[in-house]
This record gives structure tokens, sequence and C-alpha cells, in this order.
């Protein structure tokens, strides 16, 4: 299985790396804001499917640099998507909760109608009309939460704080599912694999579970590492940011299941193994 991949030091590239023989991409070799040389790339390799775990994510940068962020994000995935195509090789691209207004207390459904409520949310929603319009078999995976041992994430910052704060305020009414960029590479591969072997794709939710706040998140990072923190819960209008955050990012997950036979992981084990490599040193 000759995969390629789409970013380089990203936290779910990372993880594809770690899990298999891959031929991943950085910016020096692919830059997004050029869609063209990323289409070009396709047409010329020799893979069996292409993986997109490049994007923009400075969600709040966005605000300002929309036109940027939809590029890279709309632009580019939707020409590499065409280019997958015209190959007829798989093409997964990675998205987002925030393509939904995050409104309600139900789990989003991969058929619910998407309406971003913020610019990043909107480019991203422009990257899947794209590869859904470009007519090869595709896979969107909407996931959430992200974090690892690498890079930059809400686990990372939380230790890091700790160290210095006895107590930390963190928002207690945005929910959703923390996911491990390490479960999000292991269902890519395996989507990938079937999708290789004639498997359909589709757009699929895939995050962790139980649904948890962020202070619920907080609270379990320092319970398993062994930290007295006190943590206070606020609501998200004392915590303002420039981009808007959805309030309700449940997902869905059973699409994934009965078509790639892909379980909702259980994001405290996979805290745990994270947390561990973390205190191996990475």
């Amino acid at each position: 299985m000759r995969l390629l991949v789409f970013g380089k030091t990203g936290q779910v590239a990372t993880e594809l790396q770690r899990q298999a023989d891959v031929l991943a991409l950085g910016r020096d070799e692919a830059d997004l804001s050029d869609p063209a040389a990323c289409a070009a790339i396709i047409r010329d390799s020799n893979a069996d499917a292409v993986i997109n775990a490049a994007a923009y994510t400075a969600v709040d940068k966005a605000e300002e640099e929309e036109a940027l962020a939809t590029v890279i994000n709309g632009d580019a995935p939707t020409e590499m998507a065409k280019a997958a195509a015209a190959r007829k090789i798989p093409f997964l691209h990675i998205s987002t909760d925030y393509v939904f207004d995050g409104k309600g207390q139900q789990p989003w459904k991969p058929t619910d109608a998407p309406s971003p409520a913020n610019a990043y949310g909107r480019s991203k929603l422009v990257g899947e009309e794209g590869v859904r319009s470009a007519g090869g078999n595709f896979a969107i995976l909407r996931t959430s939460w992200v974090f690892s041992s690498h890079g930059a994430n809400f686990v990372k910052t939380m230790l890091r704080l700790s160290e210095t704060r006895d107590t930390l305020q963190v928002v207690d009414d945005q929910i959703g599912g923390p996911t491990s960029a390490a479960d999000i590479a292991d269902a890519l591969l395996t989507m990938a694999k079937a999708m290789i072997g004639g498997q359909q794709g589709g757009v699929f939710h895939f995050s962790g579970a139980p649904a948890a706040s962020w202070k619920d998140f907080a609270t379990e990072i320092f319970l398993q590492a062994g930290r007295l923190i006190d943590v206070v819960g606020i609501p998200t209008t004392e915590f303002p940011t420039p981009a808007v955050r959805p309030l309700n990012s449940r997902m869905d997950c059973s699409d994934l299941d009965r078509q790639f036979g892909i379980r909702t992981p259980e994001w405290r084990l996979s805290l745990a193994r994270v947390l561990s490599e973390l205190e191996a040193g990475g």
C-alpha cells in the first residue's frame, strides 16, 4: 500500500508516519497555498491513495486571513481530489466539527447540513464541497479536539500551565469529544486500505467518547498526571476569542463503525498513552 500524505509535522501526519511506511510531504515539498502544484504531485506519483493531513489551523487568525485559509483548506484539497479522481485512486481528507454552528445538544450526524460560524469553518467547508464534487472515491473524516504527545494541543498546554499555577479557569459549556491523533491516523490507515480494495468512502465523523467539556478534559489530564490543580469552570462568554467556538461539538460516529468497522475510541485510554509518551520524553 503506497500512501502519499500531505503534511509532515502536524499531529496526525506525525502519527501516520509512526504507524505506516508513507511518503509524507512537508510545506517545503508541497505548499497548499499553491493548489496546482499539489495536484501535480498527485498526478506524477505512483501512490495507491492520498491522505490530506495538512491544513490552515490557526482558527482565530483565520478571521483576518480568510482568503488564505480558503486557498489552503478549500482550493488545495479540491484540486488534490480532482487529481486523485483522474488517477482513479482514493482521496482521504481530514475535516472538522467547525463546519457546524454548534447549536443544540444532539450529536451531529454526517448528513446534517453544515452551517459554520467562523472563517476557519467556512474554509474547511469549501474544501469538503470541492472534494465531494471531484468525482472520485473520497472520504471526508470530520474530527475534533485533537491531542497527542507532539505539536501544540490542549493536553500540552494544560500541563505547561500547571507547572506555575495551582488554579486554572477552563471553559465548561463547550462540549465535544477529545480525539487522539494516533486514533485518527489508525482510522485513516484502515479506511485507506479498505478503499484501495474497492470500499466506497463518503463523509464520516470520528471523535473520542464520552462527550466532555474542556473543563472535564482538563480535570482528567491532571488526575492522570497526578497534579493537584483546582480546575474552575467558566462560560465561553468569559473567555472571548476572535473566532466563535461551537458550544456543541458532539459527533455521531456510528456510520464509520457500520462501513469500516472503526469503533469510537475511549479518549481517557488514549490520553493515558499520550501522557506515558510525554513522561518518557515524547
